[in-house]
């Protein structure tokens, strides 16, 4: 199986992060297989596309939440990397675990961060 498991919906709170907020979180490597997906469906247009990152992050959006890794955004990316017979993925991960997303945006805006 190339996810820890595939579902529908995330099971974490909301967390408002906008595309600038995960552009503040360095990407790092995870494995497929410590992933759980939040989509049942995927786009095979986009999964195709030469340029699906063109108006996106180019890293998949990882939320870990007690203690599980939930795919949010990059399934496409995720199944590419599988098809392409590699086992890890480029993602930025926000650790709802460790991190309060209220005051990692309040640390990035005062540059207190970094």
């Amino acid at each position: 199986m190339i996810f820890k498991k595939v579902s529908e919906g995330h099971p974490y709170p909301d967390h408002e992060f906008t595309i600038t907020d995960w552009g503040n979180l360095p990407p790092s490597q995870i494995e497929l297989s410590k992933l759980t997906t939040t989509k049942k469906s995927l786009d095979l247009e986009m999964l195709l596309a030469d340029d699906s990152t063109f108006f996106g992050d180019l890293f998949a959006h990882v939320v870990k939440w007690n203690g599980d890794y939930y795919l949010e955004d990059g399934l496409h990316r995720a199944v590419r990397s599988a098809l392409q017979q590699r086992t890890s993925l480029h993602a930025r991960i926000l650790d709802l675990d460790e991190s309060d997303p209220a005051q990692l945006r309040a640390e990035w805006h005062d540059g207190s961060s970094h």
